[in-house]
């Protein structure tokens, strides 16, 4: 009985693909949850950041409502205002 060593050669071939192809899986899909893990964990810390934002503007407001600083109220303003734009948060604080 002769060996057919195409046959033999394409079955090593297809196990040993097949065998690349789970570990490429395997590392694709842990890859995909530490980034998905990554993904929410800067979604809770935006958060925080635009609550703790909108609360310091809110406490900055007040003070200077009560201490009645029409000019250094209009500079910070300015200054607010011009950090939001940049920074692409006016629409967000509008909406």
């Amino acid at each position: 009985m002769e060996i057919n060593w195409i046959a033999v050669g394409w079955i090593i071939d297809m196990t040993i693909n097949g065998l690349v192809w789970f570990i490429i899986g395997v590392f694709s899909l842990i890859l995909i949850d530490m980034t998905d893990t990554w993904t929410r964990k800067a979604i809770k810390w935006m958060d925080k950041a635009d609550k703790w934002t909108r609360k310091l503007i809110d406490i900055l407001f007040e003070w200077i409502q009560k201490k009645n600083l029409k000019i250094i109220s209009s500079i910070i303003l300015i200054i607010i205002l011009g950090i939001l734009a940049q920074l692409g948060l006016i629409p967000k604080l509008i909406t």
